[in-house]
């Protein structure tokens, strides 16, 4: 095994070798997030294509994020135990499957089974870059690594609305998805020349014996402060993501009147404005932790200022377009900031289980949040409401859901000392 392979446990990855990792990482959280959030932008062709209903439209973009939740518990597992090179390749595989059976669905059940299949297959890109940057990169790089990690997811976003809607008259959905296939194979063999094995601590000696929930993941389940931050990754980081890849869209064609492609174009400004802001993250987080402003005091101050502008955005109705959305989003990225802090407040062996168990709250809450609001507006247009009046009353409810979690989390006395 060469020095570039094993990597030992405690060691810290040079500059040069740390940025190569980064690209190789960030260039499968790019194709990533490109999936994620394309449901919005064919949103249209598909409800038209296919006959699709809120409801319908909900349970397809959620599919993924279904898919997603689903591997996260066994993700954690095998990424502490294998190491992120070897799982994420794994994982890669499913989704150039689900991108060729996406492109090639003739039914509405056979575009949700190929999401969910695309959801599986994505669910380690990022997870597998954290547990790795938690070993390789020093407590600054971490925070900025992670920052920036989602600023490539915003860039993601971005080529998710107007790249793709000026490629659908060209090519079509379906060959895009063929398209999109190949991007990932490209971003699987970056991470297969660049990324460094892992290598397992050694066995506990017999007169130390590791303790039995190493193996497990109740050591996560127990910590005060993963409580503490849970609901809030549910409702409101995770509603904040159904907005930005689903919601935003048709909330902008149905309620404030825009063409497909005005929405397409509100898309594309709020996932710019979410590319600066995780960027701008990256740049400030280090220099703030130093500073008496960690990730929690921050998330305090911040998810306050997300409600009220989700509040006015509800108010405004039909007067809400892409900058009340993209204000919206701006000002709840400092949700984003809540992944590595519950990473960092266990020790390194457990990394994997900690960020995997975390990141299935919050995909399950984009789920939940995707396909409940569109249950909801059809609940509500079902009740007599008006499109606007619904899509007004089902976003109401999703605050009042963001409140409570808020509640909950500044009630809870927790930080994040290492477990």
């Amino acid at each position: 095994m060469t020095p570039k392979d094993a990597i030992a446990l405690p060691d810290r990855l040079n500059a040069k070798s740390a940025t190569l990792v980064f690209l190789a990482f960030a260039a499968a959280y790019f194709c990533s997030t490109l999936l994620r959030a394309i449901t919005a932008t064919l949103a249209p062709v598909l409800t038209q294509e296919f006959s699709l209903q809120a409801q319908g439209l909900g349970l397809l973009a959620g599919g993924y994020f279904l898919g997603f939740a689903a591997v996260q518990l066994p993700l954690g597992h095998w990424l502490d135990r294998h190491g992120p090179k070897r799982v994420i390749l794994w994982f890669l595989s499913l989704a150039v499957l689900g991108c060729l059976a996406f492109s090639a669905a003739g039914s509405f059940t056979g575009l949700l089974m190929a999401r969910v299949l695309l959801g599986m297959g994505v669910g380690a890109c990022l997870m597998a870059a954290l547990t790795g940057y938690r070993r390789w990169f020093d407590t600054p790089a971490l925070l900025r690594a992670n920052s920036w990690m989602l600023m490539t997811g915003s860039l993601g976003m971005l080529a998710s609305t107007l790249p793709v809607q000026w490629l659908m008259p060209l090519i079509g959905w379906r060959a895009l998805f063929w398209c999109l296939a190949a991007l990932v194979v490209l971003s699987m063999a970056a991470i297969a020349w660049l990324v460094p094995r892992w290598r397992v601590a050694p066995a506990a000696s017999p007169s130390t014996p590791a303790l039995s929930h190493e193996a497990g993941y109740a050591a996560i389940w127990r910590s005060r402060y993963f409580r503490k931050m849970a609901p809030l990754a549910f409702f409101n980081y995770g509603g904040m993501v159904a907005i930005q890849t689903l919601w935003a869209g048709p909330w902008m064609v149905r309620v404030a009147g825009d063409t497909p492609l005005e929405s397409a174009t509100g898309l594309f400004w709020i996932n710019a404005s979410m590319l600066v802001t995780f960027w701008s993250w990256g740049l400030v987080n280090p220099y703030l932790a130093r500073n008496g402003w960690p990730a929690t005091r921050l998330i305090a101050w911040g998810v306050p200022l997300s409600l009220a502008v989700l509040a006015g955005n509800i108010l405004a109705g039909s007067a809400t377009g892409w900058p009340g959305w993209a204000l919206f989003c701006v000002t709840s990225s400092v949700m984003g900031l809540a992944q590595p802090a519950v990473g960092m407040s266990f020790r390194a062996a457990l990394a994997g289980r900690a960020l995997s168990a975390f990141n299935l709250v919050i995909f399950a809450g984009v789920f939940v949040a995707q396909w409940g609001l569109g249950l909801l507006v059809d609940a509500f247009s079902a009740l007599g409401l008006a499109q606007g009046a619904s899509f007004q009353a089902a976003m109401t409810v999703f605050l009042c859901c963001s409140i409570a979690a808020y509640g909950y989390f500044i009630s809870v006395n927790a930080d994040n000392s290492v477990q």
